[in-house]
């Protein structure tokens, strides 16, 4: 899934489209590449592109979905709207695969087991599709990307005779869980997502819809079938590894990852309010932050949720946390005296939190395992404002 949430665009030779629909020969292959993962977080769940090799004519062309173009107008406003557009690019096979090795990043390639007139109609429709008006195309993190691409151009070429088998798929997943799988659950990475992306990603995905992962367009690749003339074949033929990554230490500093920090955060919001009990006052600079910094999470949510044509970013619960409404009152929690009237808003917070533990609880959504002590701290706190508040009505 070529650079999933923040791509860069792969700086290869790109090949004109112009006089490409040549008659491929007996000799030349169609195939699969998938590449594995890099160490950014756009890179974290690998990459796939066609690769068509014709040794008698010397193409040796690759063909990425997961390219877009930077000088586009207004280029991070569309790609924060989900408005971006991403296209087809055609680059020369050795630039490609030097640029994943320099990355250090494994290549598997699957060799299609197709006829010549499969062949020449796969090739026929990527140049097709690699033409100017009509590379481009609106992507979608779960259902039209770079690995999606690959699944459905196989299909839209082959039609019924190419059968998905699903065997291999042992185990039920969710979006939210597939995508952890390549990321560690105690990461920044991790914990972005987790509160970006809304509940419609917590649905068990069907095997098929694996396929927006990389590894998944390989597994599935390997599990699918050719029905063909009243014979059955598997739809790859051979598969090899193209280039071997060496296996690089991973850096684990606990110390700056998401629970500990988050922790210490909780602590202190804690911490904060002992003492304000202990002294029957208020920390004003306290509420002000909690107030300002949630609600403008919150606003941010919120606009993802609506404002946006991303479709994983609905049904967003950390909203329940991040309430948006706190950003327009926080003047208000600032003032010395608050109004005895606050105390229903605070109360209002936490049974937010609450209701929020039972979507956790019942498997609504799935909240970043590093957002705990940070929940608990404001719970304590929203507990303590309602009481302190109640004490000076």
């Amino acid at each position: 899934m070529a650079k999933k949430y923040f791509i860069l665009l792969l700086l290869f030779t790109t090949v004109s489209a112009k006089a490409q629909f040549v008659p491929l020969s007996e000799a030349s292959e169609i195939s699969i590449l998938t590449i594995g993962p890099g160490a950014e977080l756009y890179d974290k769940f690998g990459h796939s592109a066609f690769r068509i090799n014709d040794p008698a004519t010397g193409q040796d062309v690759v063909f990425n979905y997961g390219v877009y173009d930077f000088d586009t107008p207004n280029f991070y406003l569309k790609f924060a709207q989900g408005k971006l557009l991403y296209q087809l690019g055609v680059s020369y096979y050795e630039s490609f695969y030097n640029s994943y090795v320099a990355q250090n990043r494994w290549i598997k390639e699957q060799t299609l087991n197709l006829s010549q007139a499969e062949k020449q109609a796969v090739s026929d429709f990527l140049w097709n599709n690699a033409k100017p008006e009509n590379k481009k195309y609106k992507y979608d993190f779960f259902f039209d990307n770079c690995a999606t691409k690959i699944r459905d151009v196989t299909q839209e070429v082959l039609g019924n005779k190419l059968e998905f088998k699903d065997d291999h798929i042992t185990e039920t997943y969710t979006f939210r869980e597939l995508i952890q799988q390549n990321l560690k659950a105690n990461s920044w990475g991790s914990l972005g997502i987790d509160i970006a992306l809304g509940a419609v990603i917590d649905r068990n995905a069907k095997p098929i819809e694996y396929q927006f992962l990389p590894d998944y367009v390989f597994k599935g690749a390997a599990n699918a079938f050719i029905h063909r003339d009243g014979e059955t074949e598997p739809l790859v033929k051979n598969t090899k590894v193209l280039f071997e990554n060496s296996p690089q230490p991973t850096a684990n500093n606990f110390f700056l990852s998401p629970i500990f920090t988050l922790g210490l955060l909780g602590l202190l919001i804690i911490f904060l309010t002992y003492r304000n009990y202990k002294n029957s006052c208020r920390s004003r600079y306290l509420d002000t932050t909690i107030f300002f910094f949630t609600g403008l999470i919150g606003i941010f949510l919120l606009l993802l949720w609506f404002a946006t044509d991303h479709t994983a970013t609905a049904n967003n619960y950390n909203l329940l946390w991040a309430f948006p409404i706190s950003i327009l009152v926080f003047w208000a929690i600032a003032k010395k005296k608050v109004s005895p009237k606050f105390k229903r808003y605070a109360l209002l917070l936490l049974l937010l939190l609450i209701l929020l533990a039972i979507h956790w609880i019942t498997g609504v959504q799935v909240f970043a395992i590093g957002l705990l002590p940070l929940l608990i701290a404001l719970a304590v706190r929203y507990v303590y404002l309602i009481y302190f508040i109640g004490k000076k009505e």
